[in-house]
């Protein structure tokens, strides 16, 4: 077994207090985290192995993958890790490289596998009992994610930090809402997090509208230090919008 790492206080205060604002995490709430491997959801993890020590509700965590069989992305070394933490962990392979060539029609590879991998974290829920979904998208995707709405599809929209799934069966909650990604990134790195690279040709081999907002968000942050606060105030509305009663 091994220990948990202590995330730094600064990444603790933002997720607690993006959990109090939107109610995210109830009493006997059974959570399913889900864990690409990536900075972000490892990061997560140990938040939420952390809050589950000290937070004044009782709620059960575990972990799940998604594997999407990609020769470029491999997460079955989190299998071991997973079992070192004593997490309860599922690991889900699906060959969703290979469907999406297949049944993809007028989509990008991205939105695709990201509707696939969200299906099946909700039949891994359901599965096995657990009525939350974690998703560790932080401040800067629904920033980025803002931006791509508004300019390419003319909606005022943005990820929600809490919300039920079409079905009414499962809250999904983001506890890193008020977190920005060099906040994951240092804890990763100084914390020495497990990392799967995920170097998926589709998602990185040429620019995105999302590499380039996030491009444009970094240069107008040189000139303005303040732009993500002022961004998350006008984001409030929209990312509280669904929060279940």
């Amino acid at each position: 077994m091994i220990e948990p790492v202590k995330p730094p206080k600064s990444l603790m205060s933002a997720a607690g207090r993006a959990i109090g604002d939107f109610s995210m995490i109830r009493e006997g709430d059974r959570i399913l985290l889900g864990v690409s491997g990536g900075k972000d959801s490892l990061s997560l993890l140990h938040v939420l192995i952390a809050l589950q020590k000290k937070a004044p509700v009782r709620f059960e965590l575990a972990a799940a993958t998604v594997d999407p069989q990609s020769p470029d992305f491999d997460p079955s070394p989190l299998k071991g890790y997973m079992a070192e933490l004593g997490i309860p962990y599922f690991y889900e392979s699906q060959a969703i490289v290979e469907q999406a060539e297949k049944a993809m029609v007028g989509d990008s590879f991205c939105a695709f596998c990201s509707r696939m991998r969200r299906g099946i974290l909700y039949r891994a829920a359901r599965e096995n009992g657990y009525n939350v979904l974690a998703l560790a998208q932080h401040l800067d995707d629904a920033a980025e994610t803002f931006l791509m709405s508004t300019f390419f599809g003319g909606k005022l929209r943005t990820m929600q930090a809490h919300y039920l799934n079409d079905q009414g069966d499962i809250r999904v909650i983001r506890p890193f809402t008020y977190a920005r990604e060099r906040q994951t990134a240092a804890f990763a790195k100084n914390a020495e997090l497990p990392v799967i690279p995920e170097n998926c040709p589709a998602c990185f081999g040429m620019p995105t509208e999302r590499m380039h907002m996030k491009t444009l968000l970094a240069e107008l942050e040189k000139d303005n230090s303040k732009v993500f606060s002022s961004i998350l105030t006008a984001l409030k509305p929209l990312l509280g919008a669904g929060v279940p009663a």
